[in-house]
């Protein structure tokens, strides 16, 4: 279906590419300029060879012991769609009567863009395979942050691409998984909305509408232990 164009690997599997000061700028650039987008230009469509390009960055994600725990669907059918959004439209509901005196805020607030979005894509965790490599004490987590790293991937290729993406958490897991007939010890852990925006926000979007604010990287690093 999706065929990206591979790069021609150096002889004996030894890297030769390097990096310089632009390059570094302009990943760097990319970094900071990621964000989780809920506003989509409804009506558009994503090129296949910008799809292709953004899931194979995805899939280029590393992993624990190489187990590639991430499986991602694209969603086609109208009907699904609305589905998922339904779900998505429950879950917000919920999640709003234990927000206490801050549920009519949270109301107001745009969560998700599910039926604007050219793309809608749902990020899986696919059922164990057994690998023990590097996740021995911690199995479910390592397959968690493996397949994190792919979205994250994915976020960073899209927003390259000038791209909006925003990742969807409002939706009962096991439900989800019944209406994608996922198979049992699948997880779906990500409705991820992929397309076209009117504009990027400038800042994290809870921070434009001040409902959290992100805190310094001082506050995040420590040396030795935890801090006091």
């Amino acid at each position: 279906m999706l065929s990206p164009e591979r790069p021609t690997p150096a002889p004996d599997g030894v890297s030769d590419i390097r990096f310089d000061a632009p390059d570094r700028a302009s990943l760097y650039r990319v970094l900071q300029a990621r964000r989780d987008m809920r506003h989509f230009v409804p009506g558009q469509s994503v090129p296949q060879e910008v799809l292709a390009r953004v899931l194979q960055a995805a899939h280029s994600a590393p992993s624990v012991g190489l187990m590639q725990p991430w499986r991602l669907i694209r969603i086609q059918d109208p009907a699904l769609r609305e589905g998922i959004a339904a779900l998505v439209d429950e879950e917000r509901l919920a999640t709003a009567a234990q927000m206490g005196e801050r549920s009519a805020e949270f109301l107001a607030l745009k969560v998700e863009g599910v039926r604007d979005c050219a793309e809608l894509l749902v990020a899986v965790l696919a059922p164990d395979d057994g690998t023990l490599f590097g996740r021995r004490t911690m199995p479910r987590d390592m397959a968690l942050c493996s397949a994190a790293c792919a979205i994250q991937n994915l976020w960073l290729a899209a927003r390259a691409e000038n791209l909006g993406l925003g990742w969807v958490s409002l939706f009962e897991p096991a439900a989800l998984g019944r209406l994608l007939q996922l198979p049992e010890g699948a997880q779906a852990i990500a409705v991820l909305c992929l397309g076209p925006v009117p504009d990027f926000y400038d800042r994290p979007m809870l921070e434009l509408q001040d409902w959290r604010h992100g805190r310094p990287l001082e506050d995040m690093v420590a040396t030795d232990h935890w801090p006091a």
